[in-house]
């Protein structure tokens, strides 16, 4: 290989990899907000977070440098290398918007407690035509993370059957933006519906480990501890309940129904 030629394409793969160093330094930003706020654990886990983030950004990170390395050349002049280089930076820039868009309509949006189990809601799955009927007292779609409601007591058998025939045709009875109430009203049922920590040991005795794990982050001692299961997109997990308070304290990666 001649010397222009070594020299050609050292240029090629330093702006590669400088490239390469800013990319993973915005999907390091990127990160932040996508497991700091939209999906914190469990949800990073439990509703996909982790894999529509890591498909965004592989694509994203591995393609800018990629094309950098096609379009560089130290031999073009000036304002056309400028201009490649900021049309693949707007390309890049424009992927990774759009991902994080993607990410961010996935979102969960809620924890809903529904009579006998906690359910994720995500930001896609709420009809819009519903935000305009939600209680003043609860943040509809929530950017910060999710937050812990509740579904409220039919007000009539009328309103019992319109939520079964919704459900019916897809529309899951926690993502009824307009039945949602503040948690703090739903302490007594929920206390009334959860169960002791040691029931769920008796039924899983080859989990115990898993539970223990449970336990442990919740920092907790387990009779101060009741449980109920939650439903998300494509997998089923155990809440952690304050026996006194009914608050939310850890997640189990349990089916628990």
């Amino acid at each position: 290989m001649s010397q222009a030629s070594t020299f050609h394409w050292k240029g090629r793969l330093l702006a590669s990899g400088v490239h390469l160093g800013g990319s993973l330094l915005i999907a390091a930003i990127a990160a932040l907000l996508v497991f700091g706020l939209w999906y914190p654990y469990p949800y990073r886990d439990s509703s996909g977070g982790g894999e529509l983030f890591l498909i965004v950004i592989t694509v994203d990170v591995i393609l800018g440098p990629l094309i950098t390395l096609t379009v560089f050349n130290r031999s073009k002049p000036r304002a056309v290398l400028v201009r490649d280089l900021a049309t693949v930076g707007a390309l890049q820039l424009a992927a990774l918007m759009y991902g994080l868009w993607v990410v961010s309509a996935a979102r969960p949006v809620h924890l809903v407690y529904e009579f006998d189990r906690f359910s994720v809601v995500h930001a896609v799955e709420v009809p819009a035509e519903l935000l305009d009927r939600v209680s003043k007292e609860v943040q509809p779609m929530p950017w910060s993370g999710p937050t812990v409601l509740a579904v409220r007591s039919f007000k009539n058998d009328a309103e019992r059957v319109e939520a079964t025939i919704m459900a019916l045709q897809g529309l899951p009875l926690a993502a009824r933006a307009d039945l949602w109430e503040p948690y703090s009203k739903a302490r007594e049922r929920v206390l009334a519906a959860a169960k002791p920590l040691a029931e769920l040991r008796q039924r899983f005795p080859l989990q115990a480990t898993l539970i223990d794990k449970g336990v442990a982050q919740t920092q907790r001692q387990e009779a101060t501890l009741l449980y109920l299961p939650m439903v998300e997109r494509k997998s089923f997990w155990t809440v952690l309940l304050d026996a006194q308070t009914a608050e939310v304290r850890g997640f189990i990666p349990l089916d628990s129904f």
